[in-house]
């Protein structure tokens, strides 16, 4: 039980650095996920264009979340290595020409290559906020720091739905792409010119004071490749995998299909799906930062910061089963769009919980490896979604299966939570 924390405050120049950090976190997610969503709401007008079945959209939707996941795996240890200041500012740029270079794609296949290329990219940004609320919040506060950076996707999608619809109708879903790449390329110069890593800035002793006081598992030893696979020793992390895996199912099966499903299942136009499908989004980000409010308002009430966040992930999770099956059987639209915007919610209160879990769950030099190994449990559960999403569709000419399963798989990861995820990591683990 913890029962006192950090008593110190920032500095001046502390919270000038974690002012511009969340800035430029919250900008990078947001515009991370309007690049994600371009796809999905083009979904018909591409299907159009260049031929492509349902059944090849949902892989074509899917190709960036297996790229993603699977990049996760290498690029927490980068992460941990070399510092987020240099892998974000990587990933922000390279992510950024992959989504330009799909408005220029020529069929499914250029396609494929270009969602493939978008994944590997985006892989470092939420493993490298982590590490970046890990180096420049102290313990008190690094709960709602994640969920600030946590609710940047969710507002990503509010403004891309109907952004991208607006851009896609007055100019074409080729510029659409070309667009948003370019906003990413900018967004990258910035982040290498504004913000530092901990090793390159000169801090006082009272500075590194506020940054670890409080902080068990600190250290700043840099980890092996042996130290990492240690990480797969412990139930912990396999809870933290099975967990998101859950979390990010859903997510993705709303984020891929919600302008398809209210245009299919609920018979709505481009136009209206466009701007309808924008507020569950909303209510993501309203729930994103409440997680992350939640998770420090526990700790401050005495619970541990793991049996606080294990708590609020698996009660948000039962939540999400509910309410899918409440929009599996709704029988209006707008009894429909009210459980998908409850979902919506209750996914991103886990999500934030999840990833404020990762800076206290291991020793400070493995926060970007373990948040991209939970990462990568979550977006095999994401990449998995669509694909299946759209199979069943095109099998059954309904969602109602899909929503099923979507509830299903929620229920079970937040068991697994429940049952798997313990205490910290102990640093003592990884010495010699």
């Amino acid at each position: 039980m913890i029962t006192s924390v950090a008593a110190r405050e920032p500095t001046k120049r502390i919270r000038s650095i974690q002012r511009w950090a969340l800035t430029l976190l919250i900008a990078g997610g947001a515009l991370n996920y309007i690049d994600r969503a371009t796809l999905s709401v083009a979904n018909k007008l591409i299907q159009e264009e260049l031929g492509i079945s349902v059944a090849n959209m949902g892989l074509l939707l899917s190709a960036f979340l297996w790229a993603y996941a699977f990049a996760q795996l290498p690029v927490g240890p980068l992460i941990d290595r070399f510092g987020p200041r240099k892998m974000l500012g990587l990933g922000l740029f390279s992510w950024s020409l992959a989504q330009a270079a799909g408005g220029f794609v020529t069929g499914f296949r250029t396609f494929m290559v270009a969602r493939f290329a978008l994944g590997i990219g985006e892989a470092p940004l939420f493993p490298g906020g982590a590490r970046v609320v890990r180096d420049w919040f102290d313990i008190r506060r690094r709960g709602f720091a994640t969920g600030l950076c946590q609710a940047a996707s969710s507002l990503g999608n509010f403004i891309a739905v109907p952004l991208l619809t607006f851009l896609m109708l007055t100019m074409s879903w080729r510029s659409m792409f070309v667009i948003v790449g370019l906003a990413g390329i900018a967004l990258a110069l910035v982040w290498w010119l504004v913000h530092r890593d901990p090793a390159e800035v000169d801090l006082t002793a009272d500075e590194i004071g506020y940054l670890t006081e409080g902080d068990e598992n600190s250290s700043t030893r840099r980890p092996s490749f042996g130290d990492w696979k240690q990480l797969f020793r412990h139930r912990t992390t396999w809870g933290m995998i099975a967990g998101f895996f859950g979390t990010v199912y859903t997510l993705w099966l709303y984020t891929s299909w919600l302008p398809y499903y209210l245009e299919h299942e609920r018979h709505m136009s481009i136009a209206r799906a466009g701007i309808l499908a924008s507020i569950p989004f909303f209510f993501g980000c309203v729930g994103a930062v409440t997680g992350g409010w939640l998770c420090d308002f526990l700790t401050r009430r005495g619970w541990t910061p793991m049996a606080g966040r294990k708590v609020l992930i698996a009660s948000a999770l039962f939540g999400v089963t509910a309410c899918s099956l409440g929009t599996e059987f709704a029988q209006s639209n707008a009894a429909a769009l009210t459980f998908i915007s409850l979902s919506m919610f209750l996914i991103y209160i886990a999500s934030s919980a999840a990833w404020a879990t990762v800076p206290i769950a291991a020793p400070s030099q493995f926060t970007a490896s373990l948040g991209s190994i939970q990462n990568f449990g979550g977006y095999l559960g994401g990449a998995l979604a669509p694909l299946l999403t759209g199979y069943i569709v095109q099998r059954t000419g309904s969602f109602a299966q899909a929503l099923t399963l979507s509830a299903v798989i929620t229920l079970i990861s937040g068991c697994a939570y429940l049952l798997l995820v313990r205490q910290p990591i102990p640093a003592e683990d990884f010495r010699g």
